[in-house]
């Protein structure tokens, strides 16, 4: 019955599309409606691990890189799809999650890797987003997503709707964060728990990390990216389902030794960034400096920051305005400036050449209006280049046309005041780092934190970074995670 209704599926769309197909799930066994080949699989991966790389950045950690690696390479060959190459990478993203990109792709971020205490969590990870590769969870809710778009709006518009379907390139960054049902998720648990277990790993300690992220009460979002439980929602009774289904692999697989390896997981997270890190740029007395970068300027008072995919952006609370930094690239000035504008669909003019502290710089204004929006009021935007010795910035002010005039002065200000960063004191800005350090006498956790020198006002924070409670005892010599330069 299945096989038949699939086969339903194809027969509306095979006309219109150049591969559908009803495949069996490589986990299930179970046929399905797939509009990927495996071929459409793999180039999609690829596609998507070059974005995911431009826009986030690689956290360059030989040790834990090689780990992950060794273990996720062992891993693929006993899963469900053992013929997929495999390729793991760690993002420079303080955020907390991971996630998988069809065809055999897994993401970390060194905001998950930090909160982690163990092998096992890890590897439980792992185990999960490898789970949702090779049971297809994401090319699966995408073809179920076009086929119900398309059978509600009919034929009339099945050509454009697959055409832009097929342009692997527009599909943004969609299937990365799209948002699992709770099926999927119960699924890759399951399947992690299997993964972890096959290469001997406690299972159980899976279910821990998973516990940590509900104490943690982590926003959807950070810096516009979503967080783990916002695109793995929990499918309810996670922590018991989780360890049941790891004691009874322990039991199918018979081993007397289940391996954690918390001390050896901690000395290779030694030394980890951690959080928001400041070589990319921070605001301090109302002025934004990016030390990596070499240069400064100034935001207006009460304007809060936010870092998002190669972008920094400058808000008030109420969000009526924004001020845009992002790096350009181009032949020249003029080209990038050109390029830039063309991305933000404004329409390229001549534009002004003026002088910003002592750096040529190019000046536009624009009037735009969201096509997608009907009845909205225009915006208006002011645009400077800077030509910052031979790499190029740009500062877009941006606010409705009625309100831009009141601003103007602000972005003005802003702008006129970009400049290069000389000061040592913020060149030399250092980011805050995992430190790892051991009990110095049994006591409870919060006594053992005071003693290793953590804040009273930080040891909260400090308990759940290690998922423990602060009534715990630990043993002398034990080791913790605490927050360094």
């Amino acid at each position: 019955m299945a096989a038949i209704r699939c086969l339903f599926k194809v027969v509306i769309l095979v006309l219109g599309i150049g591969f559908v197909s009803c495949s069996r799930n490589p986990v299930t066994n179970n046929w399905e409606f797939m509009l990927f080949s495996q071929q459409s699989e793999l180039e999609i991966g690829q596609q998507y691990d070059e974005q995911m790389k431009a826009m986030f950045g690689i956290y360059h950690d030989a040790e834990i890189q090689s780990f992950i690696d060794e273990r996720g390479k062992q891993m693929g060959a006993i899963s469900h799809r053992p013929y997929l190459n495999y390729q793991f990478r760690i993002l420079d993203s303080p955020v907390i999650n991971a996630f998988a990109v069809p065809g055999g792709y897994i993401y970390f971020t060194r905001g998950l890797l930090a909160h982690l205490n163990s092998e096992a969590e890890l590897i439980g990870v792992l185990g999960h987003e490898m789970g949702h590769i090779t049971a297809r969870h994401a090319l699966a809710r995408q073809s179920q997503n076009k086929v119900a778009r398309l059978l509600l709006i009919g034929g009339a518009l099945v050509s454009d709707e697959i055409a832009q379907f097929a342009n692997i390139a527009s599909l943004g960054l969609e299937l990365v964060f799209l948002q699992y049902s709770r099926n999927d998720e119960r699924e890759a648990d399951r399947l992690g728990v299997e993964y972890s277990a096959k290469i001997g790993y406690d299972a159980s300690r899976f279910a821990d990390f998973f516990q940590l992220l509900v104490q943690m009460n982590l926003e959807d979002q950070s810096g516009g990216i979503p967080t783990f439980l916002s695109t793995h929602p929990d499918p309810g009774n996670r922590y018991e389902s989780v360890n049941q289904a790891a004691d009874q692999w322990k039991q199918q697989l018979g081993s007397e030794e289940w391996k954690i390896n918390r001390e050896s997981y901690l000395r290779m997270i030694n030394g980890m960034v951690y959080g928001d890190n400041p070589r990319d740029g921070y605001v301090e007395n109302h002025v934004f400096y990016h030390p990596s970068r070499r240069l400064f300027f100034r935001i207006p008072n009460g304007w809060q920051m936010h870092k998002s995919l190669g972008q920094v952006k400058f808000m008030p609370n109420d969000g009526s305005a924004m001020l845009l930094f992002v790096p350009v690239e181009g032949s020249n000035l003029r080209n990038a400036a050109m390029e830039n504008l063309s991305q933000m669909g404004l329409e390229a003019t001549e534009g002004g050449s003026i002088t910003i502290n002592g750096r040529p710089a190019l000046a536009f204004e624009h009037q735009a209006t969201n096509a997608n929006t009907q009845n909205s009021e225009p915006m208006t935007i002011r645009s400077v280049f800077v030509d910052f010795f031979g790499s190029y910035y740009a500062v877009h002010g941006i606010a409705s046309a009625s309100r831009f005039d009141a601003m103007r002065s602000e972005f003005e200000n802003s702008m006129n005041s970009f400049q290069q960063l000389t000061d040592p004191n913020h060149l030399n800005r250092a980011p805050r780092r995992i430190r790892i350090a051991r009990v110095p006498q049994t006591t409870s956790l919060e006594r053992a934190l005071l003693s290793l020198g953590v804040g009273s006002d930080q040891i909260a924070k400090i308990a759940l970074l290690n998922n423990m409670d602060l009534a715990e005892t630990v043993q002398r010599g034990e080791m913790l995670k605490i927050l360094g330069r």
